[in-house]
């Protein structure tokens, strides 16, 4: 039984109910709906914590997904489980390909910031200052990618910006 239809809370199961309904009623070929309930599972085993459960569901999703902008979402929320683990480098990886899929996805963009960053911290506290800064650097570059598309977003990612000296003019 898929894991959706496991649920017993009420928000859940109503979900559940009408993402069922549209995909009966969506046109769009058996590959791809099926590719959705994996998809659909994985999220609510990530919800649950359970991300070996999320990892399997979010692969076979990948397996059958054909949509760029639909796998740039999967290969996102299999950085998010990596990442949640520690496991930096494996979230880098699908953070980026997430990125090959869907250039404009601003949170991956902020997150590889987020993880350049926390490296940066690590290094400058191991007394790697050069090593630091290049992380940082990198850090900057994807966070200005990301406030490019969405200016309103990552105050906090743009003060540091700016207090670093890392803020260009067309920001």
């Amino acid at each position: 039984m898929p894991r959706t239809q496991r649920n017993d809370n009420f928000i859940d199961k109503s979900f559940t109910v009408m993402a069922d309904l549209i995909l009966k009623v969506l046109p769009t070929n058996k590959k791809a709906k099926e590719a959705f309930v994996y998809y659909r599972d994985g999220m609510a085993a990530q919800a649950d914590g359970d991300y070996a459960e999320a990892l399997d569901n979010y692969n076979e999703a990948l397996e059958l997904e054909e949509d760029p902008y639909d796998r740039s979402y999967i290969f996102y929320n299999i950085a998010l489980i990596h990442a949640s683990n520690g496991e930096h480098e494996k979230a880098l990886n699908y953070y980026h390909q997430a990125l090959e899929t869907n250039p404009r996805l601003i949170q991956a963009l902020n997150n590889i910031a987020v993880i350049y960053h926390y490296q940066g911290e690590r290094a400058k506290e191991a007394g790697d200052n050069d090593g630091a800064e290049a992380l940082f650097d990198q850090a900057a570059d994807y966070w200005r990618r990301a406030i490019s598309i969405a200016p309103n977003n990552y105050l906090e990612a743009q003060n540091w910006l700016k207090t670093t000296g890392r803020m260009h003019e067309n920001f």
